[in-house]
């Protein structure tokens, strides 16, 4: 397998650039957290029907809670999990939760519950992150949760859903970006600071390198 296994069409740019400041040795089980995110997402760009959308959500997360128990079937995402991001502590259990997120997007014609997206999917995955960066901290939640939105607010078709992702990710940037970030978990911060940035909001450069140098 392929030291990266998140793939460049799969990628948008702040999880790359992030990912440029994560150790080597744990670049790897941080790319596979985000591999998978993008094969869920895949899931609702390519699911109509919200009953078809939750069978197939439904089999990544016992797919993913097996890894426990079993070798991971022939699915690239799933075995660059298996392969490594259980070798760092972390159960197929935990990450399988990462799917409650992505749930609540599938039902189109009900209103999104902004906050369990927001926690189910950037909250939880910045916190495995964090696990296997070997730091934690209040901000990563929160600094997920920006990112989930941005990252929402930016592909909404709805400009009423955008409109209300933007200003859920606005209410929870200061809680993430309101102290200073520990070293090494201050890629993560980055990636929420270029999604917020994507999604409209500036952050200049120089703000940028001073958080990658200081956190804060």
């Amino acid at each position: 397998m392929a030291d990266d296994p998140l793939p460049a069409d799969a990628a948008d740019a702040p999880v790359r650039v992030g990912l440029l400041h994560v150790p080597a040795g744990k670049r790897p089980a941080i790319a596979a957290l985000f591999a998978l995110d993008a094969a869920l997402a895949q899931v609702l760009r390519t699911t109509r029907e919200p009953m078809i959308g939750q069978l197939r959500l439904a089999w990544w997360r016992d797919a993913l809670t097996k890894l426990d128990e079993a070798p991971a079937p022939a699915e690239p995402a799933l075995r660059a999990i298996a392969d490594r991001v259980l070798p760092q502590d972390v159960r197929g259990a935990a990450v399988a939760a990462l799917v409650d997120g992505w749930e609540e997007l599938i039902d189109r014609t009900q209103p999104v519950d902004l906050d369990a997206y927001a926690a189910g999917r950037g909250g939880a995955l910045f916190g495995l992150a964090a696990t296997i960066l070997g730091a934690s901290d209040p901000a990563v939640a929160a600094a997920g949760a920006v990112w989930a939105l941005a990252d929402l607010a930016s592909h909404a078709g709805d400009p009423k859903e955008a409109a209300a992702a933007w200003a859920a990710a606005s209410a929870r940037f200061a809680a993430a970006f309101a102290r200073r970030w520990p070293r090494r978990l201050r890629p993560l911060g980055t990636i929420a600071l270029l999604a917020w940035r994507d999604a409209g909001e500036p952050v200049s450069p120089l703000r940028l390198l001073r958080f990658s140098v200081l956190g804060g």
